[in-house]
């Protein structure tokens, strides 16, 4: 009889935590439909441009175009800005001699994609015609770790950031600091500054160690300027501080806020870079732009692996900080249902 109090206690306690049922029931069922659609989409295709092709392999890129998609091009000029530009994976001059092919070079699997389809293409009549293969940016020594490390910086800053947030933030709730706090004459957006600035000092140092250990240590490629790295890695961490305080009102224990990891932080993981975005369907990849993480990745891969300057980094900065902002003043608002006077 002891035994099955206990139990009928247990279930009982589910049955009133609806959010629990969900993290059980639902979370799972949501989490394996996203990886259903963003594994199960379209197939990547390189895009070439190709300038001077001869009639002795046009044939040949003909049958290929079920693997990549062929762009021609008559000025160079043009064809190369558009492959610094992200619009190409590669430009092949093919001309009279030996052909050159020149690769964006910032993603290992999409090189080897594209160098398979050009020596499958330069396969003349049994014969076997090599290119001369250079790169806009890294090289034939990028490794696999080099291309997605940068997203995995910003990811594991934005993870930890966001979990040590939220439950700090939880705990000056749950011990009645921000209760008494709340019962002074300080403003709301007062607390929430205080808040944000002394969390915000640990932030900036883990960003700190976090981009000085991944160059200086781990030795991961870096072609770009590494206050602009530090730059992106604090707003991303600021960004998931304020989004992690902000959960935290919704939240009556550590294990609620455990909870959002699936609904907030699993999502961002897919559409953060760590998988080809090229891959999933383009209405699906219409959801990484309420993603914070998407532009945090995206100005890391740009500045480690290509070298990006303001002028290509400032989008992905203001979203950053719009994104901070707005998280920031709904802890205000949300601060309100906390204050009993």
């Amino acid at each position: 009889m002891r035994v099955r109090a206990l139990a009928v206690r247990i279930v009982n306690q589910f049955l009133r935590d609806k959010r629990t049922l969900a993290l059980l029931f639902l979370a799972p069922l949501l989490i394996l439909s996203l990886m259903k659609l963003v594994f199960g989409g379209q197939a990547i295709s390189p895009v070439i441009g190709i300038m001077d092709a001869p009639a002795a392999f046009t044939d040949k890129f003909e049958q290929l175009k079920a693997d990549a998609e062929i762009v021609p091009y008559d000025n160079y000029e043009i064809a190369k800005a558009a492959l610094q530009a992200g619009e190409l994976d590669a430009i092949l001059q093919a001309g009279s001699g030996i052909p050159e092919l020149l690769l964006e070079g910032s993603d290992p699997s999409v090189n080897r994609a594209v160098l398979l389809l050009v020596q499958n293409a330069t396969q003349i009549e049994g014969g076997h015609t090599a290119a001369v293969v250079n790169y806009l940016h890294g090289g034939p020594d990028l490794a696999p770790f080099d291309s997605f490390g940068p997203v995995l910086i910003g990811f594991f800053s934005f993870f930890f950031v966001f979990l040590l947030a939220g439950v700090s933030f939880l705990r000056e709730r749950t011990s009645g600091t921000l209760e008494r706090l709340l019962a002074t004459p300080i403003r709301r957006s007062e607390i929430v500054a205080g808040y944000l600035a002394g969390f915000g000092i640990f932030t900036l140092l883990q960003a700190t160690l976090i981009a000085w250990y991944s160059v200086h240590v781990l030795g991961l490629y870096m072609a770009g300027s590494i206050g602009s790295m530090l730059l992106i890695n604090v707003l991303l961490s600021l960004t998931a501080l304020t989004l992690g305080t902000l959960l935290s009102s919704f939240a009556s224990s550590e294990f609620q806020i455990i909870q959002f990891i699936p609904i907030v932080i699993v999502p961002q993981a897919f559409f953060s870079g760590l998988f080809n975005m090229d891959a999933m369907n383009p209405w699906l990849q219409k959801l990484s732009l309420i993603m914070p993480l998407t532009y945090g990745a995206d100005a890391m891969q740009g500045i480690m692996l290509r070298g990006e300057g303001w002028s290509d980094l400032q989008l992905d900065v203001y979203v950053l900080i719009g994104f901070s902002v707005l998280f920031a003043l709904m802890n205000v608002v949300a601060l309100k249902k906390h204050r009993r006077m």
